[in-house]
């Protein structure tokens, strides 16, 4: 890992493509270090959920950043970073990785929900509070994720009382779970462990979303073709 940290410490100093060409080298050493972890955790990950993503390196998100549109145009990511997704329309949600010199983490949950899924969460969550509270709740869970984080209104939601009993849970615009890794965490040689089991902490949240935006009000499974 500390290879990868001081490669990334060194591209933050120097995000040119003229420094960068020379050490590519290091580049490749890093990425491919950290396409290693990536497989170690999606051999975990195939474990407990049922993934999308075919191997570790197609995890990985690139390098490259798209300045094309952006005032800042330095041409290099300071991180690493893989999403390890879902598989099918039925299991919503994915795994994500961050990895960079003091700022490790991982996350999930959901970004940037469409109108009508951001909808469909909130009456659900308002409908069936108790279940939503009881994941929120569960041990292992909470070890990981105390609070879910994000955009959020600062009134009730349109169609819903402000003094409704699930009020500061469907105030969310966004449900975003953030797990950070300590710096003795990261430079064990275990971490790659310690992520999948971050992320197993994850699975039943992404499960009960998933359960709302994929089954009517009587249980049963939405055709989402």
């Amino acid at each position: 890992m500390k290879e990868i940290f001081d490669f990334l410490t060194d591209l933050s100093a120097n995000n040119n493509r003229e420094w960068f060409a020379i050490h590519k080298n290091r580049y490749e050493k890093a990425k491919n270090d950290v396409a290693v972890i990536c497989e170690i955790v999606l051999a975990g990950l195939n474990k407990i959920d049922v993934l999308e993503t075919a191997s570790g390196a197609k995890s990985m998100h690139r390098i490259y950043r798209d300045i094309r549109f952006k005032t800042d145009k330095t041409p290099y990511k300071n991180n690493f970073s893989a999403r390890f997704m879902r598989a099918s329309a039925y299991r919503r949600g994915s795994y994500y990785l961050h990895l960079e010199p003091g700022n490790c983490f991982v996350g999930g949950g959901f970004w940037s929900p469409n109108p009508d899924d951001l909808k469909t969460l909130r009456s659900r969550i308002a409908l069936e509070e108790d279940a939503y509270r009881e994941v929120l709740a569960m041990s292992n869970f909470k070890k990981y994720y105390p609070e879910i984080l994000g955009e959020r209104l600062k009134t009730a939601p349109k169609g819903f009382e402000k003094d409704h009993t699930a009020l500061e849970l469907i105030q969310n615009k966004q449900f975003l779970l953030v797990h950070r890794f300590s710096q003795k965490e990261i430079l064990d040689k275990d971490f790659a462990k310690t992520i999948i089991l971050a992320f197993e902490a994850m699975r039943p949240y992404l499960d009960i979303m998933t359960y709302y935006l994929t089954t009517n009000l009587d249980g049963e499974t939405m055709d989402l073709r």
